[in-house]
């Protein structure tokens, strides 16, 4: 694992800067209206973020990787969700646009991620014995 802490790491950062981005989006005039989606595109975007370090703070790789693809699963939903925001006009093409690249790299860097994991002869912090 890369750093000592979860806000070390790259792809959580970038889960972080999405979340804000979506807050941002979601406290618009028509968006905040929408109730069911402003929650779940929120909850979606949250649990990335979440998962990463719930995943990295339980100091096992093998844990790690099931959250690293629970973070994944989510970006996947976001994604889909701002796909419902452009039809239903709460945001422009081009936001759409923006927000679907930065949560397809980052679902991109999750899957490197997970994979550099499960090529790792390293068991995880908890395994460590000193």
């Amino acid at each position: 694992m890369a750093g000592k802490h979860f806000e070390d790491l790259e792809v959580w950062k970038l889960s972080r800067q999405l979340t804000r981005e979506l807050y941002e989006i979601t406290s618009n005039e028509f968006f905040s209206k929408d109730y069911g989606l402003l929650n779940q595109i929120r909850r979606a975007s949250v649990s990335i973020m979440s998962n990463i370090a719930e995943g990295f703070e339980r100091g096992g790789n093998k844990e790690f990787i099931q959250m690293l693809y629970i973070a994944k699963g989510s970006c996947g939903e976001v994604r889909s969700q701002l796909y419902i925001a452009l039809d239903q006009n709460y945001i422009t093409s081009d936001r759409h646009k923006n927000l679907i690249e930065k949560s397809k790299t980052i679902s991109i860097k999750l899957n490197n991620f997970i994979a550099a994991l499960k090529n790792s002869n390293f068991s995880g912090y908890k395994y460590k014995h000193n």
